[in-house]
């Protein structure tokens, strides 16, 4: 290989990665799209790929199936959560790692979303999944293994066995059953703001964090045996 060549086959190689990357988002923004204005099942994959002037091919090069596609936003926020779990201080409790995880996503996500699709039209499509049975089955499948991904980073954080300990489960369905309400009550308002729903997400976690707050690494006090005149 001359030194000529060495030099060329990085750009290149950057070129083609662009490239791809500028398909998948346009077959991405495309599909949500129509998702949204049409109707999930009312959209096919023929329909997505015309749309970007791509084969079907192409369009299964980058995604599996179109709920993989409904999904792809979704799995992104939910990846960006996880990394920032599993960032968080080892000093802090389980609790407050997952606050501080979330509101940290929060804060950084949305440059992240606004790189791909507007933040608005990621918006519209969590509204869509939520009133959409098909996706709405898989919604919740997707939250289920979420939950399980995330009481497996607490465990571990905790030095804890995950399937003889039930706090770390216990703690995350709590967690996640907060952000499923906040979910929903943030899509029926009128501001859908990354900010709107940072700020419902801290109001009810607040309300939560008690409950749970309490040192884990702390010998567990057994309940007092009742007295003779209470038995």
């Amino acid at each position: 290989m001359t030194e000529q060549q060495v030099a060329t086959e990085p750009t290149t190689t950057g070129l083609r990665e662009r490239k791809k990357q500028r398909t998948r988002d346009a077959l991405l923004r495309v599909a949500l799209e129509l998702f949204t204005t049409r109707g999930y099942e009312h959209t096919t994959v023929d329909e997505i790929a015309d749309a970007v002037e791509v084969s079907q091919r192409t369009f299964f090069r980058y995604f599996a199936s179109k709920e993989e596609v409904a999904f792809a936003v979704q799995e992104m926020v939910e990846s960006h959560f996880v990394a920032e779990l599993r960032a968080r201080p080892a000093q802090e409790r389980p609790f407050a790692a997952m606050r501080n995880a979330v509101l940290v996503s929060w804060d950084t996500i949305g440059e992240a979303i606004e790189a791909v699709v507007p933040v608005e039209l990621h918006m519209r499509t969590y509204l869509m999944i939520e009133s959409t049975p098909a996706l709405l089955a898989a919604h919740l499948r997707r939250s289920t293994e979420l939950e399980e991904r995330t009481a497996r980073i607490i465990a571990d954080r905790e030095g804890l066995d995950l399937d003889a300990d039930p706090r770390p489960r216990i703690a995350v369905a709590a967690f996640h059953g907060v952000m499923r309400v906040t979910g929903r009550l943030w899509g029926q308002g009128e501001d859908t703001s990354m900010e709107s729903i940072r700020t419902l997400t801290a109001l009810y976690l607040d309300h939560l964090e008690p409950a749970l707050a309490a040192d884990w690494r702390a010998p567990a006090r057994t309940p007092d045996a009742p007295s003779a005149h209470e038995a």
